[in-house]
């Protein structure tokens, strides 16, 4: 009987457990978002649906974003929320615009 018990108890934290580790990895770092975004970039030209221009814009964006997290990174307090804030933002429109130019479909040469 204690062993069922000890099982069922395993089980209901067990299942509060995986909740709350799958809410953790929803949440993306500066350094994952950075990746993902070049890793766009670079499939939209390989496959076609960037073309030079596009991607040399896209690629501009994204190196002025990694300036300005540096910049964030070395001032007084580091990176403050705040500051987290407005990355998270400016990566979300640079991803935007990224799905917008690979889905553009101008014409590609």
């Amino acid at each position: 009987m204690k062993k069922i018990a000890l099982m069922i108890a395993g089980l209901g934290i067990a299942a509060t457990a995986i909740p709350a580790a799958s809410a953790q990895q929803g949440w993306w770092g500066v350094n994952q978002r950075q990746a993902q975004l070049e890793r766009r970039i670079d499939q939209g030209v390989r496959s076609g649906q960037l073309n030079r221009r596009e991607a040399a814009n896209l690629r501009a964006e994204f190196r002025s974003l990694v300036q300005l997290e540096n910049r964030y990174r070395r001032s007084a307090p580091g990176l403050t929320v705040r500051e987290r804030r407005d990355l998270d933002n400016r990566f979300d429109r640079l991803a935007q615009r990224i799905r917008w130019e690979r889905r553009d479909w101008e014409r590609r040469r």
